[in-house]
């Protein structure tokens, strides 16, 4: 495994975003873990903070096919997948393919979508592939699904249950820029213009190359002992009505790994577990006496504070 390779895929892509996307590294860094590991991003915030933005500028950076998928209550499954119609002149059917075959789909109000609608865009994400009338399709790789969602609005909205949003690697906020920051890019030249001439920072081959080769990061038998105890301490908590399930646990070992790669390490150290567990956890407790997402994203910072480090030498 080539450390100083992944460490050069993640400079050339956080530098291409950051370039259009002020203020906004750490979130990048985490989307661009989240990619590496093959998952999918549900990115939540008021409107205007430029979560559209953020996943268009990843797109370009990272090449390939693009698709936005603008979610409203009308949308039916076919509308994302395609359809067969008939040719008059070939006297035949034929699959005319949906926006889901890209590489990378922006799904924007996901919570504006039926559910039956929302439910198919997640078996494509879940399977990789797509039924229309008996046939299947596989989706090409790299295929990753970046949703958006406003968690204030309720009316007109269908909130994803917690059975779908734990198909989501991770779910993640991006916050107001910081007072500089936002003078900056009140007084520049609009973020989709540099978002549309943005070149593509890295090679195909790159990201199959990362994709394939973060699995050979090492993690030391105390630090995943680390992780089993931030899990099983949700599962013992009373605050979550259910804990963290093994699916979760998967993805924070992946997430940790494919973390530690990008910092151009081959080991995982317990900073980094520490660093992707709210990201990825968060979404996929469900909280019997925690109300609102916020509320639960603090206890279980406070619960994974109080979990004891490994200390020993790894």
């Amino acid at each position: 495994m080539e450390t100083e390779r992944f460490a050069q895929f993640k400079k050339a892509v956080l530098d291409q975003v950051c370039s259009a996307i002020v203020g906004k590294r750490e979130t990048a860094e985490l989307v661009l873990t989240c990619f590496v590991c093959s998952g999918h991003v549900l990115l939540e915030d008021v409107p205007g903070t430029g979560k559209t933005m953020m996943l268009r500028a990843f797109s370009k950076a990272l090449g390939g096919k693009f698709s936005r998928i603008q979610f409203t209550p009308d949308l039916l499954p076919s509308d994302l997948t395609g359809i067969d119609f008939y040719n008059q002149k070939t006297g035949d059917f034929e699959f005319r393919p949906g926006p889901l075959f890209a590489n990378i789909i922006l799904a924007d109000e996901i919570n504006r979508a039926t559910p039956r609608t929302q439910s198919s865009l997640l078996e494509a994400m879940e399977e990789r592939q797509i039924s229309v009338d008996g046939k299947t399709y596989k989706l090409e790789e790299p295929f990753m699904v970046m949703a958006t969602q406003n968690p204030l609005e309720s009316y007109g909205t269908f909130p994803l249950p917690e059975a779908q949003t734990d198909r989501f690697f991770m779910r993640l906020r991006m916050g107001y820029p910081a007072r500089q920051e936002e003078l900056t890019l009140i007084s520049r030249p609009s973020t989709a213009h540099l978002i549309n001439e943005m070149p593509v920072a890295v090679t195909p081959e790159d990201i199959a190359y990362v994709r394939q080769h973060y699995t050979q990061v090492q993690c030391a038998d105390a630090v995943a002992g680390y992780l089993m105890d931030l899990v099983e301490r949700t599962r013992r908590d009373g605050a979550f009505a259910a804990g963290v399930s093994t699916r979760g646990a998967i993805a924070l070992y992946k997430a940790s790994q494919a973390y530690a790669a990008l910092q151009g390490r081959d080991f995982v150290i317990p900073e980094d577990i520490k660093a992707m567990a709210p990201h990825v956890l968060a979404h996929r407790l469900s909280s019997a006496s925690l109300s609102r997402a916020e509320e639960a994203g603090a206890y279980l910072q406070r619960l994974i504070d109080s979990v004891p480090v490994p200390t020993e030498q790894i």
